[in-house]
């Protein structure tokens, strides 16, 4: 296990132990070398992955944990080799910041999915150094996993793109489900539900929502434009959907019965999980009659990433936010838990160690 740091050019937050309880903390960020991008972090979005990685789930946690990997700032330092940016240039950092570079997938711009890939926060980097990711006030990454923030496009909106925006955005895109006039389904009305929301109406799409919680109808259609509203726990309700919907984007986390939804495709139509349920269970033949489509997807490289970030710009499509301090943050991940934001938690870095 890493050794805790006294001193360091880099202020931050971390998580100790599994009891996922984060407090002040101070490290070294490596000196920048002639491809690397350093940046002054401004803004930190908060996801769920920020709360099973400090508790030590699924995978395994290296402690002192620094969470954190939807990250917006100014670039303050360029190597020598760095073409695509200069300083004062407003960026952002995503989900990994590293892989092999060379490999079929990282030719096609599709690092996610490289197998070497090096994740933003408690990944092992190519130099045996342990990630930590942007609850801290500056970052040094390969301009490579660097993103450009377009120009009036505020950075605390920005954040959220970096994972919660680009989870959906990717998997719609792949899929075609930006034709106007087809009908999209959207399970869960969270950080990443609320953003599917968005493209989907941004694309021409009718929109219905799935919820849990009858709270949620009037944000849905009153304040993000679906035009329908679907109570999951009403039978009624979601048998009146069957074979109603081109597309689905599956975000919920929690376990819950697949079959219902991908009998509201029509044929051929798509379904996508995006959320983690420890467990799925279908009967086959939701699939096989009318020839639907069951697909998962995580995030996106970083030809994708950029992409979105400036459709988001053109298009005025901006995450809902609630901006905190990081001396929130403990509170901040216990509401996470109980689904208590509406919808992503933004921490003002900037802000949080003057």
């Amino acid at each position: 296990m890493e050794g805790e740091k006294a001193k360091g050019n880099c202020l931050a937050w971390a998580a100790r132990d599994p009891s996922g309880i984060l407090s002040p903390y101070q490290f070294d960020r490596r000196a920048v070398g002639s491809d690397d991008v350093a940046l002054e972090i401004k803004y930190c979005g908060v996801c769920y992955a920020d709360v099973y990685s400090t508790r030590h789930q699924p995978n395994g946690t290296i402690y002192p944990l620094v969470p954190g990997h939807e990250i917006t700032g100014v670039v303050t330092e360029v190597g020598s080799n760095v073409t695509q940016f200069k300083v004062g240039d407003h960026v952002g950092v995503g989900t990994y910041v590293n892989s092999c570079k060379d490999c079929e997938r990282c030719s096609k711009f599709l690092e996610v999915h490289c197998k070497k890939v090096v994740f933003t926060f408690n990944g092992i980097d190519y130099d045996g150094t342990i990630t930590k990711g942007g609850y801290s006030s500056l970052i040094v990454v390969h301009e490579r996993y660097c993103f450009k923030i377009p120009d009036g496009y505020p950075l605390e909106f920005a954040a959220p793109l970096l994972c919660a925006g680009i989870t959906v955005y990717k998997p719609m895109m792949h899929h075609k489900m930006n034709q106007p006039g087809k009908s999209l389904g959207v399970v869960g009305l969270g950080g990443l539900g609320h953003m599917a929301v968005k493209f989907g109406k941004a694309f021409g799409l009718n929109v219905t929502v799935f919820s849990t919680s009858e709270s949620k109808r009037d944000e849905a259609i009153n304040i993000l434009g679906a035009e329908k509203f679907v109570l999951s726990s009403d039978t009624q309700q979601m048998q009146e959907m069957e074979s109603k919907l081109d597309f689905i984007v599956d975000t919920a986390a929690g376990d819950h019965p697949l079959d219902p939804y991908l009998n509201m495709l029509d044929v051929h139509g798509i379904m996508v999980l995006v959320g983690f349920p420890s467990e799925i269970k279908l009967s086959p033949i939701s699939l096989s009659i009318g020839a639907r489509n069951l697909a998962g997807s995580v995030t996106g490289g970083t030809k994708d990433t950029q992409s979105m970030l400036e459709y988001c710009a053109a298009h005025k499509i901006y995450p809902k936010i609630e901006l905190i301090k990081i001396n929130y943050i403990n509170e901040a991940l216990e509401r996470m838990i109980k689904n208590d934001v509406k919808y992503r938690f933004v921490i003002d870095i900037e802000n949080s160690f003057k």
